[in-house]
């Protein structure tokens, strides 16, 4: 089939037998699209995730919604959405969080392929066999495994408390869809990330687990932020043994006008130490809702010294999405 990724197939070896499955196969991936969004050149996160941004998509609704991570689709102008079938259909951004990472669109056109049912993702544990499903049918579709469940910390301040770590990776993994055996949606692809195994590094898949989708579907669909805005700082950070460390800030973002730079450690946020990401994030958003001003202690060059930084809402600078 004609498709936005033809000539990134799964390895033959790697993809599913459909008659391992109690479910029909072929009909569970036909309602796993291709998703392309085009993002104007002036929106906030042009720079950082660029304006011409492809991923997947799994149809969760007859009406044609769909449910794909978020940073896809974040400031969308235009989606494209691409089916088994080589039919293109316009669909447009109802909403994002930023709390799980997920995002929903809405088609506009039927689209006639039956939706994939929500599963119980709590379920999956090291071991459990998967299908991690991009769009383009069996010949885009891997027979892997969960790795792991663990928490995930991103750099750019996000907290992940429950991540669902897969292998073998995904080529496309961006909103692909991970199926349990029984034939539901269970998670949604974020990232493509390496571990150390007796074999070297090898790469990896992580999910965002689609348990967390329910409480906020409702929201999300109507393009209400499902949660409270957290107090956003733009800082980019990594850990480097027991510290937090700054590795950039976001332009014109509060910490840019606090005079932060690469290189500073965090040490405390209100006088209680940081020692991960996670710790950094849970102190800050305790802080209060977004807006206030977050006192830090930080290490340059050998000094410390504290600062206070107004904290902002990050959606508040994003491009809002327009309905058709």
């Amino acid at each position: 089939m004609a498709s936005p990724f033809d000539g990134f197939e799964v390895e033959a070896r790697m993809r599913p037998a459909p008659q391992a499955y109690g479910f029909d196969l072929d009909l569970a991936l036909s309602a796993v699209v291709a998703l392309e969004a085009r993002i104007p050149d002036d929106a906030f996160t042009a720079t950082t995730l660029g304006t011409e941004r492809i991923g997947n998509g799994a149809v969760i609704g007859p009406n044609g919604l769909i449910l794909t991570i978020g940073y896809l689709i974040t400031e969308a102008e235009d989606i494209v959405l691409t089916l088994n079938d080589d039919r293109r259909v316009a669909a447009h951004a109802l909403g994002t969080d930023p709390v799980t990472g997920f995002g929903l669109a809405q088609a506009l056109e039927p689209l006639s392929v039956p939706p994939l049912r929500i599963g119980a993702s709590r379920q999956l544990r090291a071991g459990t066999p998967v299908v991690v499903a991009g769009a383009g049918g069996l010949s885009h579709a891997a027979a892997g495994k969960v790795l792991t469940r663990m928490p995930f910390a991103g750099y750019w301040e996000y907290l992940l408390d429950d991540a669902i770590m897969t292998e073998p990776a995904h080529p496309h993994w961006s909103g692909a869809a991970l199926i349990a055996a029984t034939g539901e949606l269970v998670g949604v692809g974020s990232l493509s990330l390496q571990r150390q195994s007796p074999a070297g590094i090898t790469p990896l898949n992580m999910f965002v687990p689609t348990d967390r989708l329910p409480p906020i579907l409702d929201d999300l669909a109507r393009g209400k932020p499902p949660h409270p805005p957290r107090p956003w700082l733009g800082l980019l950070s990594q850990e480097f043994g027991a510290h937090v460390v700054v590795i950039g800030v976001s332009p014109k973002g509060p910490a840019e006008r606090a005079e932060l730079r690469a290189g500073d450690i965090v040490v405390a946020v209100a006088d209680a130490p940081v020692s991960s990401l996670a710790d950094f994030y849970t102190r800050l958003w305790a802080q209060g809702p977004a807006g206030v001003t977050i006192p830090l202690r930080l290490q340059r060059d050998g000094d410390v010294f504290d600062v206070e930084v107004r904290s902002a809402d990050r959606t508040a600078l994003l491009k809002k999405p327009r309905f058709n």
